[in-house]
């Protein structure tokens, strides 16, 4: 089960990754909040679809007690979600993509703190794998001259709120339905970014059709997919193994950078990769151990 919980959770952090190619583009013409409504709103008609086709085999399972309903905690954590993608959002506009994968990323270190506190019990191999995991997101997401910019300290406050949303899945994973959980959680992050977009921004509906593609990606891959491979991931994940393994998306936007954009990447950038790489294998080292 850990390894299906580890695919899955990789699986989400490269939609993710590849995803900040699309926010970046997709923001071309359009406020933060105007692209995260379209990009939501796909997302929920996605999951809509999935949860059409996929009924009887939940109501079953809720029938054999297996599972509760999962709206009412979706509609909080999405909360929680609209402030936190919200803010990264933001701050996209006035810092360095590296810099926000690797400021948003600290939740590598706050979710096992986090979890600690909380009473959960975290291993010594989860601690070397946080520390190897932040010192290679280091190397692959900051340059050599680091700078403060603007948007940097909201980065650093949505990681906070980054750490929430992962140790609420966390707490509620096992408990209820996960797609109702996803329904939910992108449904409300779509209400708010268009209550948001009304508010603050005038929405250009001929620049949301000129950026459908980066919307329909980012809406399908990483608002419906990858979110929904978050909440059934961390059933099966620890928290600490789990905020490794989803700060992967820094390694998949570099290479989504490098393949798309025709972006270099460093001696410095390859190694900080290989650190990460050895972190996640450090938080499976019990597993490791088990297996030979």
């Amino acid at each position: 089960m850990q390894i299906k919980g580890t695919l899955m959770l990789l699986a989400a952090a490269f939609f993710w990754g590849t995803t900040f190619v699309a926010q970046l583009s997709g923001m071309d013409g359009l406020g933060p909040f105007s692209y995260a409504t379209a990009r939501y709103f796909v997302g929920f008609l996605s999951l809509v679809v999935v949860a059409i086709f996929t009924r009887k085999s939940r109501a079953l399972e809720r029938r054999k007690k297996n599972y509760r309903r999962g709206f009412f905690i979706g509609l909080f954590i999405g909360l929680v979600l609209f402030v936190a993608s919200s803010m990264q959002q933001i701050a996209l506009q006035y810092s360095t993509a590296g810099k926000a994968a690797f400021i948003t990323c600290l939740y590598i270190v706050f979710v096992p703190l986090g979890a600690k506190i909380l009473g959960k019990k975290i291993r010594r191999e989860n601690w070397l794998g946080a520390l190897l995991a932040i010192v290679g997101l280091y190397l692959l997401a900051i340059g050599e001259s680091f700078s403060i910019q603007s948007g940097d300290a909201i980065l650093f406050i949505s990681s906070f709120v980054w750490t929430a949303q992962i140790l609420l899945i966390d707490r509620f994973a096992s408990k209820v339905d996960l797609i109702e959980l996803s329904v939910a959680q992108i449904f409300i992050v779509m209400i708010l970014s268009f209550a948001a977009m009304k508010i603050f921004e005038t929405p250009n509906f001929s620049a949301m059709i000129e950026a459908w593609l980066p919307i329909l990606y980012g809406g399908v891959m990483s608002a419906g997919v990858a979110f929904t491979l978050q909440n059934y991931g961390q059933r099966y994940a620890e928290p600490a193994t789990a905020a490794i393994l989803m700060s992967f998306e820094a390694i998949f936007g570099a290479w989504a950078g490098w393949f798309f954009l025709d972006e270099i990447m460093t001696a410095r950038e390859i190694f900080g990769c290989a650190l990460m790489l050895l972190g996640m294998l450090a938080t499976h080292l019990t597993l490791i151990k088990k297996s030979l």
